[in-house]
């Protein structure tokens, strides 16, 4: 029975709106300077993470939910629920929205919806994103993105290092220019683009849309969620509890010293977004380097973090 940190390899998605930044923050070997996404903690089948090393070294996330449920306390459902991110907005992403859980299993070949959240780990300064819409009504909606009235249908809020959003299914939303997130969301690759910018990609295509299913999954009138961070102080480190909802919890540890945590989930993701740490667990000790990712399974009861380091923790 295995009682450790399971660390994990990214996987990198080059996209049109990507940069190097990735590389530039953490260390990553990305394949080019276009590198938009690391899907560091994943068990989807677009990009399953590696075990880096320990018993089940070279096997994927993937195969670790189908012949170890008890790494999980034996959570229930075909594929593993959640899906850790860290996204290089280097140029403004597509203005999207994604379905829930109903739509898509039934349009998307079984997928599941896509609810997800983002912690600002940098950003320019004057960065913005695009969260919600102005219609009020599907009739208003469709004619506000037929007249192309993108400026007067679109929100954008301000930004800035260390803000945190949650964003539903049904959302209009798109990262901006500038803007580097860690992303936690449900383990889904369904995403209905509305507006492109009319950009084209290196051979002049411009990229589909996908109007007729995102007007139907479109919440309208936007619906704000009213997020209530806490903070709790303990020994060494700072503990911010982002949400609690039915698809995740989301925390921030923010540690100063040495400090024991107890491991009372059926399991927890975890990312290192800045600075650097040992997990000492038993007898063993780990480095967390920032942008190591890893997973605590439920047999690990206590650990302990010491060092100058946050990290961005998450589970069902």
């Amino acid at each position: 029975m295995i009682m450790e940190p399971i660390f994990l390899e990214p996987i990198f998605h080059e996209r049109i709106w990507g940069g190097s930044t990735l590389k530039e923050t953490f260390g990553y070997n990305i394949p080019s300077t276009n590198t938009g996404e690391c899907w560091a903690i994943s068990a989807h089948d677009n990009g399953p993470s590696i075990i880096k090393r320990g018993p089940y070294a070279g096997k994927t996330l993937i195969d670790l939910w189908k012949e170890h449920r008890e790494l999980f306390g034996n959570e229930q459902g075909e594929k593993f629920p959640l899906l850790t991110k860290i996204l290089d907005a280097n140029k403004d992403l597509s203005v999207q929205v994604h379905p829930d859980n109903t739509y898509a299993q039934k349009h998307e070949h079984g997928e599941l919806g896509k609810t997800e959240c983002w912690y600002v780990i940098d950003c320019k300064e004057g960065a913005e994103i695009i969260y919600g819409h102005t219609a009020q009504t599907k009739e208003e909606f469709i004619r506000m993105i037929e007249d192309k009235q993108w400026n007067g249908l679109l929100r954008r809020l301000k930004i800035k290092p260390g803000d945190f959003f949650y964003v539903p299914s049904g959302t209009i939303h798109a990262l901006g220019e500038g803007t580097l997130i860690l992303e936690t969301q449900q383990s889904s690759d369904t995403t209905y683009r509305v507006y492109d910018y009319n950009r084209t990609d290196t051979e002049g295509r411009k990229r589909e849309l996908h109007l007729e299913k995102a007007i139907e999954v479109t919440t309208i009138p936007h619906v704000d969620v009213a997020i209530k961070p806490s903070v709790e102080k303990k020994e060494d480190v700072i503990i911010t509890t982002f949400i609690k909802e039915k698809f995740f919890s989301i925390y921030k540890w923010d540690v100063k010293g040495k400090t024991q945590f107890i491991m009372d989930k059926p399991f927890m993701l975890c990312s290192v977004i800045k600075g650097e740490g040992m997990l000492l667990q038993g007898e063993k000790e780990y480095i967390l380097g920032k942008g190591s990712h890893f997973l605590l399974p439920k047999q690990i009861n206590k650990f302990e973090i010491d060092g100058s380091c946050e990290v961005i923790v998450s589970h069902t």
